[in-house]
């Protein structure tokens, strides 16, 4: 440390507001005292390896069901793979199924009549 007197606090270690509140002087630290500058800015960067490679790793994403799981959704999808549409299409049909189960939980009456009705062939 220097012996000079701090420039922010004037030497006395606390600096005030307009509003009569005092606190410690942010540049000296309440010493008074001009700061040692002789090794310039201070690099507060984070620079350990650690800290570019988490431990704590992220699992993937849950693997999307691939059948469904609802019981109404099971019945729909079993009716699907017996009817006598191409593979296509059932692949489709399933898919929406399990799609539809995911956002509303179940398949309703409606929805079971809306595949039921593709399964006839409009």
């Amino acid at each position: 440390m220097n012996g000079e007197s701090c420039g922010a606090c004037g030497g006395d270690g606390r600096v005030s507001n307009s509003f009569g509140l005092t606190a410690k002087c942010p540049a000296c630290g309440g010493t008074g005292r001009k700061g040692d500058t002789s090794s310039g800015m201070r690099d507060v960067t984070k620079t350990k390896p650690a800290h570019f490679h988490p431990t704590n790793k992220t699992p993937g994403a849950a693997p999307k069901p691939v059948f469904p799981s609802s019981f109404y959704g099971v019945k729909l999808a079993n009716d699907v793979q017996a009817s006598s549409l191409g593979d296509d299409v059932k692949t489709r049909i399933i898919r929406e199924i399990i799609e539809y189960e995911g956002t509303h939980g179940t398949c309703t009456k409606t929805f079971q009549q809306k595949v039921r009705k593709q399964l006839r062939g409009k």
